[in-house]
């Protein structure tokens, strides 16, 4: 359920406007003004959710609303330092320290003396790290590399991680007191997934910017796009989002993008829609499409089966030849020879493990002209034929189609552009 505007307080909203965060989802709402409640209280907080999801913006919440606004505000990306460098990038080296130490350095932690630290990334910071860290935190003291003397720096730490951190501490990856002391207040910033319409209005917001940066005309969606948009699963969440946006601003610009434009820009992998956050549910996966198109192939597989083993059934009550474990081809019948020099289809009775495997006179029947093919098939291969060999049964009717496969209309659909078949 969306809030209106007036029911936000009205800090909210200027931290909406002051830092451009689009969306009014009440998951989104709450991590905005739990942002702006604790800014004034210099306690150490911990942002997490997913890679993508705009944690960023969260710590210059803080800073902004803080008394330390008008200090330093510096951001460090923990992943991005190598393990050797990273005592001396934060808590600063004396000059001769180690090999290339040729003048003393400040820190971050001295450099942002006064204001705020922003740590993203910090379930990467090695575990000697973590206990420097650990140390002024507790106590305001550092020490810099290669140094004796102790110093003091007044500098409040915002972290943020996409990391499961419970699960880091299990695993002696990170240091449980460092956690709990990181973690005085924490920020769950919602995946993208779970912010229903903000979806369309951001795709909206990046397209505006893409056209009025580069002086192009800007694109939009139908409704059909819009939910797709809502139903995909956004992995890489916003960022993901503005990419794909801005792939279409460039090549589809001044167009109205329809759900065949954009279905090419999602990764086919990450096409496991299913209902999620705030919109209806259009497409379904994780591995439930998958399943249903195989099962429909299957019960196909068996209808065509069921029909060769009852041709074969026939043919065996007219001839007195026995069946073997192959019967072969032998051309045309000659004068004289009766049915043992009958011409006939090759049918291989073979063992299979799969237990939805018809059978008939205790062995499984794979017949060549159920799938012709000159080698194993993968299942994508048997899935296209399938569809295919429908289609043309059913005059490219659809929705005929869906049901003698047993599968949705949109799960055929999207089989139908993933394969190509016209």
């Amino acid at each position: 359920m969306e809030l209106n505007l007036q029911e936000y307080p009205a800090d909210v909203v200027q931290a909406k406007q002051r830092y451009g965060i689009i969306g009014n989802s009440p998951a989104l709402i709450e991590a905005v003004a739990r942002a702006v409640q604790v800014a004034p209280i210099d306690l150490s907080v911990l942002v997490t959710g997913e890679s993508g999801t705009g944690k960023e913006f969260f710590p210059k919440i803080i800073h902004g609303f803080s008394s330390r606004k008008h200090a330093k505000y510096i951001a460090v990306n923990c992943g991005a330092i190598p393990e050797g460098t990273i005592d001396s990038e934060l808590f600063g080296h004396e000059k001769g320290a180690f090999t290339g130490a040729v003048a003393t350095r400040k820190g971050y932690f001295e450099e942002a003396d006064g204001g705020t630290l922003f740590l993203d990334e910090v379930a990467e910071l090695p575990l000697t790290t973590q206990a420097r860290l650990l140390r002024v935190l507790e106590s305001g003291e550092f020490l810099k590399v290669g140094s004796s003397t102790v110093q003091r720096a007044n500098v409040r730490i915002v972290a943020a991680t996409n990391v499961d951190m419970a699960k880091a501490v299990a695993d002696g990856k990170f240091r449980e007191d460092l956690y709990y002391r990181l973690s005085t207040v924490t920020i769950s910033v919602p995946p993208l997934r779970d912010r229903g319409a903000d979806i369309p209005l951001l795709a909206r917001k990046f397209a505006a910017d893409f056209a009025e940066r580069y002086t192009m005309p800007r694109i939009s969606f139908d409704d059909e796009a819009r939910a797709m948009l809502m139903t995909y699963r956004w992995p890489g969440n916003v960022r993901q989002l503005k990419n794909v946006t801005e792939q279409l601003a460039l090549f589809y610009a001044g167009d109205t993008i329809g759900a065949s434009v954009l279905a090419p820009h999602l990764p086919a992998l990450s096409m496991s829609l299913a209902p999620l956050g705030g919109g209806a549910g259009v497409y379904s996966h994780d591995y439930d499409s998958e399943r249903e198109m195989l099962l429909g192939m299957i019960v196909r597989l068996q209808r065509q089966v069921d029909s060769l083993a009852a041709r074969l059934d026939g043919m065996s009550r007219q001839s007195s030849l026995p069946y073997t474990d192959s019967i072969e081809p032998s051309g045309s019948m000659a004068p004289g020879h009766g049915d043992e020099e009958m011409t006939r289809s090759i049918v291989k009775f073979q063992p299979f493990a799969s237990p939805f495997s018809p059978r008939v006179g205790g062995s499984a029947v794979v017949a060549e002209d159920v799938i012709p093919q000159a080698a194993p098939a993968t299942l994508e291969e048997t899935e296209r034929e399938t569809i295919r060999r429908s289609l043309e049964r059913n005059g490219g009717r659809r929705k005929a189609t869906a049901a003698e496969l047993n599968i949705s209309e949109r799960t055929l659909y999207r089989k139908i552009k993933e394969y190509g078949i016209e």
